[in-house]
């Protein structure tokens, strides 16, 4: 019933992704196009996470009220997800022209991404798990799930407002950018959703995320049941593996704008694609068969956290290269088009994410029930042998493959550092005739 919620929601950003980014697009005021959205969305967002999380009791009494208040929320605070993300996301594109430059934003996103996963992790894990309800059961103990909820709650609201405020001296430049156009309308949202699927390159960078959202949303649902079940991790060992986060995306941080250069984005994307799903799953995989370290060990944790270095830093190659390269094709767009559509562009890169991601949560709890039979209740030390051995031959060898199948599908990806450098001389020449005319 929860994936079914989920994929519900699903259906509901299938609308409101493409919306927002085409109205944003198109959006006219004195503080540019993506900024109101920005500052309208971070507080409706934070209560919809906290009320997800915390139904009153006459909810929680049926199941089907509670299905219907997960779905009504969830529903609801993706759409507000939506309205603050896909108008970030396109004024990152719209910083710099700069080839090199634009993957430095990025960049700086993942990283201080990092910063936002650390924090709660830290205040959930080691905090409120390890040391506030250690003796509950930590992570196993319902109760302790409302502080975390809060916490993550205020700091999205903040983090988001931050945002928003910080980047606001860049309103006047931005808005020096836009191009006239026709207001938005039905018409036009499908005009523009099917002008940008025409694109090869764009085509080749979704249908990527597509298989490797595949695998992440796997691995993230099994994430925690791998850790409880399967190597038998304490919460403050599970806690401790965020170190290896920290060093792998600081290493991605600085080493993707010089494989850029070395290597341009489209080789760049598919070495990082094909290593990330192949190291996600190595430890996994090598536990399958028998070649990992003791359960509940500490080597266990360096050895997990080790292959989570090489997994974090290529992930964050990748991350970092597909979010520039989303760039340049809205340059080759533009070229072709005369529309500047970043926002449009983002907003389906959002939403194949969203999506395959969703359906990847939804295998695995599928996955969960039907083929690794975990029985509901289990205790960490206590399931089965066949129960663990199945719980690892999904978050191993079967999420590896459809990371692999995206390394392949993103080599279709074309545009090298030269075409770039000819699409933006052809734009500047045609805004330069523009402006003499």
């Amino acid at each position: 019933m929860a994936g079914t919620a989920v994929a519900i929601a699903i259906f509901f950003d299938a609308i409101s992704d493409p919306i927002v980014g085409s109205i944003s697009d198109r959006f006219r005021s004195k503080y540019g196009r993506r900024h109101p959205f920005m500052f309208a969305a971070p507080i409706p967002l934070a209560m919809c996470i906290f009320l997800i999380f915390n139904p009153p009791e006459a909810i929680v009494a049926s199941e089907t009220t509670l299905f219907f208040w997960f779905l009504t929320f969830t529903v609801v605070m993706r759409a507000f997800q939506t309205i603050f993300a896909i108008p970030v996301l396109a004024m990152g594109a719209e910083l710099s022209e700069d080839y090199i430059e634009r993957s430095k934003i990025m960049s700086f996103e993942s990283l201080f991404g990092l910063y936002g996963y650390v924090f709660m992790h830290l205040v959930a894990m080691i905090l409120i798990f390890g040391m506030m309800f250690e003796e509950q059961g930590g992570r196993m103990y319902e109760p302790a799930y409302t502080p975390v909820v809060l916490v993550c709650s205020v700091f999205v609201m903040v983090t988001a407002f931050l945002c928003a405020w910080g980047t606001r001296d860049q309103i006047p430049k931005l808005k020096e950018r836009e191009t006239e156009s026709e207001p938005a309308s039905v018409k036009k949202l499908f005009g523009d959703i099917y002008s940008v699927l025409q694109n090869s390159n764009y085509r080749a960078l979704l249908f990527g995320i597509f298989f490797l959202a595949i695998t992440a949303g796997t691995h993230e649902t099994l994430g925690i049941y791998m850790a409880t079940f399967f190597w038998e991790l304490t919460s403050y060992q599970l806690g401790l593996l965020i170190i290896g986060h920290i060093i792998g995306t600081h290493v991605g941080f600085f080493i993707a704008p010089k494989f850029h250069r070395r290597y341009d984005k489209r080789w760049t994307i598919f070495w990082a694609a094909l290593f990330f799903a192949v190291f996600w799953s190595t430890a996994s995989t090598l536990g399958l068969l028998g070649l990992g370290p003791e359960k509940g060990t500490w080597w266990a944790v360096l050895f997990i956290g080790g292959i989570g270095v090489f997994t974090v830093s290529t992930g964050v190659v990748l991350t970092i290269s597909v979010m520039s390269a989303l760039a340049d094709i809205a340059d080759e767009h533009e070229l072709i088009t005369g529309q500047r559509q970043a926002g449009i562009f983002y907003s389906a890169r959002s939403l194949f994410s969203k999506a395959t991601n969703a359906f990847g949560h939804i295998v695995a709890g599928f996955a969960i029930e039907h083929y690794i039979k975990l029985p509901p209740n289990s205790q960490m030390g206590e399931v089965a042998d066949d129960v663990v051995f199945r719980l690892a031959i999904i978050d191993g060898p079967f999420a590896m493959f459809w990371g692999i199948v995206a390394a392949f599908v993103y080599a279709g990806y074309k545009i090298d550092k030269q075409r770039h450098a000819e699409i933006r001389t052809e734009l500047d020449q045609r805004a330069k005739t523009a402006s003499t005319a």
